[in-house]
C-alpha cells in the first residue's frame, strides 16, 4: 500500500509512457543480479515462513516447519511455471523479470498461511498469486503508474490474494474477517503513507532532476558507478 501511494505521488520516469500513454518498459541494468537477488529472497523465505512456527521443541513443531518449507517452495515454483506458461501463450518467449516476480508472487501468496494447506492447495495458491501479479501489472500500466520493480503487483496484489486464500481454503476462517483486515490495513497505511510521501514531495523532494536521473542515481548521488557501462552508447 505504501509503495502504491509513493508511486502515484512520485509519477512515472521519463520515457516510461509515450505521448499516447502506451507503456514502454525500461530495462534494468543487470538481469543476472536481479536473478541472484530473487534466489536470495527465495532462500530467505524458508527462514521467514519456517521461523513463524516460533519453535522446534517437539516432533510436531519439526513436522510443521518441514511442511511449511515444502509449501513455501512449491508455491514459489508454481508461480514461476505459471508465468512461463502465460508468457509462452501470449508473447512466445520468456519475460525474465516477470518470471522472477512470479516466484516472489508465489512466495508472498503462501505466506499468510503456509502451514495449513496441502501440497495441491499450496501449488494453487502460488499459481493464482502469479496470475494476480500479472493482472495487477497490466492494471498499473493502464493507470500509468510506474512501479519500477513490480513491488505493488507482487506484494500488494499477491498479498491480498494470499490473505483471502486462507479463508478460501480453510472453512474455519471467515472471509469477512480477512476482508476487514485487508481494508483496515489498506486504509490506515494509505492515509499515513500519503501524509509522509506528500510531506517529503513538497519539502525535500522525492524525484531526482532529469539530468541526475539520466546518468543514474549511483553516480549523481554517490559519485561512483554501480555498473561499468557507458550509458551514452
Amino acid at each position: 500500500w505504501a509503495a502504491l501511494i509513493g508511486a502515484i505521488l512520485l509519477g512515472a520516469r521519463k520515457g516510461r509512457f509515450d505521448e499516447e500513454g502506451k507503456s514502454t518498459p525500461l530495462s534494468g541494468s543487470s538481469m543476472p543480479q536481479v536473478a541472484i537477488g530473487t534466489f536470495i529472497l527465495w532462500f530467505g523465505w524458508f527462514g521467514f515462513n519456517g521461523g513463524s512456527q516460533l519453535s522446534i521443541a517437539t516432533a510436531e513443531d519439526v513436522s510443521a516447519v518441514a511442511k511449511i518449507f515444502v509449501n513455501t517452495n512449491i508455491a514459489a515454483a508454481a508461480g514461476v511455471i505459471t508465468v512461463i506458461i502465460v508468457n509462452q501463450a501470449s508473447i512466445g518467449r520468456l519475460d525474465v523479470p516477470m518470471v522472477l516476480n512470479g516466484a516472489l508472487a508465489g512466495l508472498v501468496a503462501i505466506t499468510a498461511g503456509p502451514l495449513a494447506p496441502s501440497l495441491p492447495v499450496a501449488l494453487a495458491i502460488g499459481a493464482i498469486g502469479a496470475l494476480v501479479m500479472i493482472a495487477a501489472s497490466m492494471l498499473l500500466d493502464k493507470l500509468k503508474i510506474d512501479d519500477v520493480v513490480g513491488a505493488i503487483p507482487v506484494h500488494l496484489g499477491a498479498g491480498i490474494w494470499g490473505t483471502l486464500a486462507v479463508a478460501v481454503f480453510d472453512p474455519e476462517v471467515k472471509i469477512v474477517t480477512q476482508l476487514i483486515g485487508i481494508s483496515s490495513i489498506g486504509l490506515f497505511v494509505c492515509i499515513t503513507s500519503f501524509i509522509l510521501w506528500a510531506g517529503m514531495k513538497y519539502t525535500y523532494g522525492i524525484r531526482l532532476k532529469w539530468s541526475k536521473e539520466r546518468v543514474g542515481a549511483d553516480l549523481s548521488e554517490l559519485g561512483v558507478r554501480a555498473y561499468n557501462l557507458d550509458f551514452n552508447d
